[in-house]
């Protein structure tokens, strides 16, 4: 009988909790959101988040449990995401997940975050393929890897500055879409003209598989409110995010979209020729966009490789990837003892 883990994950703004049944099959998947705490300041608020886990993570245990018609005692290994993240979120799911192995003595796992993000594609579907080119796309990282399996992922390229999400988000601020603003600004961006303005399309120095977002956030800031004027010793700025037109609003979201997805995807395509591996996957919060998921289909098709992308329910920050990821170390013998900690970033 496949193990059954209980999966915690806690690493930012997201309280989950999830039991799975060996690595694959999801027998429930609980995510209490902060978004309305942190919306009026345009960005997770680390103490606000940590105060909150503290506060929903039991209910949020209790309630996976529930679901899946199990108890503490059915389980066969606690599983926590303890890096990379915000060092006083992860504490608290940590901290939880370490009293849970110790009162019901069973083993517990120590599951990076990010790492798990690349097993997501494989809940509630089929076996991952590898050797694989993986990328992971949220609000927090941008990173490729080059996964000889679940367990062995060496980073090959990763931001330098934004990650591709927090580039997303402080677009949709200067569109004046709100926050958090990559699936508004995605749905806007279908309606626009991707060729109404030519911003940037980040490629870096020639061989690299690195990302950058700061300058395409820059030209995108310069095309909705123009080159600040020097006045008092302060820059002004002409215009602001009100003054654009419905149809310019659209524009500007479309020319976004296209520059921040092709430097993904011929990223991707730069490390293809230099990895020769089985598929491409792909995990993460930005995984869900449209013209992602579509231009890599279009490209994995074209070199006959399988591309592997998690439903829309994983996609996001979830406990399930967590616990499934556990249950590939767990089969490995790969345990954690109650001296575990959290890691701001991944060691």
């Amino acid at each position: 009988m496949a193990p059954l883990l209980l999966g915690i994950e806690s690493s930012c703004d997201e309280t989950a909790a999830a039991i799975v049944e060996g690595d694959r099959h999801v027998r429930s998947n609980v995510v209490a959101t902060q978004h309305d705490l942190h919306v009026e300041y345009a960005g997770v608020v680390p103490e606000i988040a940590s105060r909150a886990h503290l506060q929903r993570i039991g209910p949020v245990i209790e309630k996976s449990l529930r679901e899946a018609g199990a108890t503490l005692q059915d389980l066969d290994g606690i599983a926590v995401g303890h890096q990379p993240g915000l060092i006083g979120s992860l504490l608290v799911g940590v901290s939880a997940a370490k009293g849970l192995a110790w009162s019901i003595d069973r083993p517990l796992l120590a599951v990076d975050h990010v790492h798990a993000h690349l097993h997501s594609p494989a809940l509630d579907d089929t076996p991952l393929d590898y050797p694989a080119i993986g990328l992971v796309v949220s609000g927090g990282h941008s990173s490729m890897y080059h996964l000889e399996d679940a367990m062995t992922a060496k980073v090959i390229g990763r931001t330098i500055d934004d990650a591709v999400g927090e580039a997303y988000d402080k677009a949709a601020v200067l569109l004046g879409l709100g926050w958090p603003g990559g699936p508004v600004l995605d749905e806007l961006a279908r309606e626009g003209d991707e060729t109404a303005v030519d911003l940037p399309i980040s490629m870096l120095d020639r061989d690299s598989l690195d990302f950058s977002y700061s300058g395409l956030k820059t030209a995108l800031l310069y095309a909705v409110r123009g080159q600040p004027i020097g006045r008092g010793g302060k820059a002004v700025f002409p215009r602001d995010s009100e003054d654009l037109t419905d149809e310019r609003r659209r524009d500007l979201a479309a020319s976004f979209q296209r520059a921040a997805i092709t430097s993904i995807v011929r990223k991707i395509e730069r490390a293809l020729s230099i990895h020769p591996v089985e598929s491409v996957i792909i995990g993460g919060g930005v995984s869900a966009n449209s013209r992602l998921r579509r231009d890599l289909q279009a490209l994995c098709d074209a070199r006959g490789l399988g591309l592997r992308l998690p439903a829309l329910r994983y996609c996001t920050d979830n406990a399930a990837m967590i616990a499934g990821l556990g249950a590939v170390q767990l089969a490995a013998g790969r345990t954690a003892d109650l001296s575990l900690s959290a890691s701001a970033r991944s060691t």
